[in-house]
């Protein structure tokens, strides 16, 4: 049984290394890359932190090899894959902890890291220490709400749970509760913040009206999501008032 599993965990690996390789251009500018966030975090949850630096380290040799992309494809990648798998397993199995672990390695390590790396090695001028901390949070923040509402869901459902013993995994109970819901409405809000932006960039929309609407849309659905999180709240604490 445990030869099967780790066939099996080999067989998700190639497939997530494939898919990254493949989607990563998706959104992609310098700085900042989603998909690749999106990877990192559902291979932490399905095979751990180890597979996920493992899938991390070779997405991005493979993207530098083939397409040519700077160093950034490794150093934007493979700490906050480690990270999520960590926080993941030590909150015993909160999604919103990967996305976590994603944002501070890749948004805050990984950004640091990336400066010494583009300015000394591969001779990029007019840097700092912080030059790639905006860019790479907004990258994970993207593609961190695009993993959370696709394994809330498969949580949700409990096909997160299968896909997990049967890969040999730790099975964590991460049922569906008011904030997860509530998260998962605000997770629309990057959703909606990445369709606006392709559409803009595909028929070449203004600048200023887009990120009006981009970021209208993020706002609109956090707002959403908090009301939806108080009221039920309200009304669970009325309910149980009542008993």
């Amino acid at each position: 049984m445990k030869r099967k599993n780790n066939l099996l965990k080999l067989v998700v690996l190639s497939m997530l290394i494939a898919l990254g390789v493949v989607i990563s251009p998706i959104l992609r500018v310098e700085g900042m890359c989603p998909m690749a966030h999106l990877i990192n975090i559902v291979c932490s949850v399905l095979l751990g932190p180890w597979y996920s630096l493992i899938c991390a380290t070779l997405i991005g040799i493979i993207r530098m090899a083939v397409m040519g992309i700077p160093p950034l494809a490794l150093t934007g990648a493979v700490f906050g894959a480690f990270l999520s798998g960590v926080f993941y397993r030590l909150s015993k199995g909160k999604i919103i902890f990967a996305v976590l672990g994603e944002v501070i390695g890749t948004g805050l390590i990984g950004a640091v890291v990336s400066y010494p790396v583009m300015r000394f090695i591969w001779g990029r001028e007019g840097l700092g220490w912080v030059f790639y901390i905006p860019s790479f949070i907004a990258g994970t923040l993207i593609g961190g709400s695009i993993a959370y509402f696709f394994l809330r869901k498969l949580a949700s459902n409990g096909m997160l749970g299968r896909m997990q013993k049967m890969l040999g995994s730790p099975v964590f109970a991460d049922a569906g509760s008011v904030l997860s819901n509530a998260l998962t409405i605000a997770a629309f809000g990057a959703i909606s913040f990445v369709v606006i932006e392709v559409v803009a960039g595909m028929f070449k929309l203004g600048a200023k009206p887009t990120s009006y609407a981009a970021y209208g849309s993020m706002a609109v659905f956090a707002c959403i999501a908090l009301i939806y999180f108080v009221i039920k709240k309200l009304g669970g604490n009325k309910l149980a008032a009542d008993k």
